[in-house]
């Protein structure tokens, strides 16, 4: 079940409906990878929404229009969260979800994670930052990656749409 769209009055949420700046071919090429039209269709349909999506989501996406087994679905998605292309958002024990990495077109933000739907929305990168430079003064290691979320109550479910 799709998490419906991503906007919301406040404009905290990303209201981005297609990437229309990302060369998905370049993208793979770049990554040393073939642009088969499998990954392309994948890529097409994460990068083609403004929230993340679960692989079922992105399986019947692309099966509605074209042939593709479910588990060349998974193999794809693995393969491109590998490489860097995608990342996989994992909320305790439920579907992970998949969005395009932070890229030149997509700056890296933070998450809202419904706590009763489990919807995941992408928040604008203004809303909520960072200080790397900070944090690479305070903590000795390598920060690999950084992950904010923000955990609530969506606006559906305020309004008694959601899952209980």
């Amino acid at each position: 079940m799709a998490a419906g769209p991503c906007t919301v009055a406040n404009n905290l949420y990303c209201d981005q409906a297609m990437c229309e700046q990302c060369n998905y071919a370049r993208l793979l090429k770049n990554a040393d990878l073939e642009a088969t039209a499998n990954r392309l269709h994948v890529m097409e349909v994460v990068g083609g929404n403004n929230c993340p999506l679960t692989a079922a989501e992105i399986f019947h996406t692309i099966s509605r229009t074209q042939p593709i087994n479910q588990v060349t679905v998974y193999r794809i998605l693995e393969l491109l969260v590998e490489q860097n292309l995608l990342e996989r958002i994992t909320i305790g024990g439920r579907a992970a979800h998949y969005g395009m990495a932070p890229n030149e077109h997509h700056a890296p933000h933070p998450h809202f994670i419904c706590t009763r739907c489990a919807a995941i929305d992408c928040l604008s990168p203004e809303c909520l930052s960072v200080d790397m430079e900070n944090l690479r003064k305070t903590f000795s290691g390598e920060v690999e990656r950084v992950e904010v979320r923000v955990e609530g109550i969506c606006r559906n479910c305020l309004k008694g749409g959601g899952k209980k």
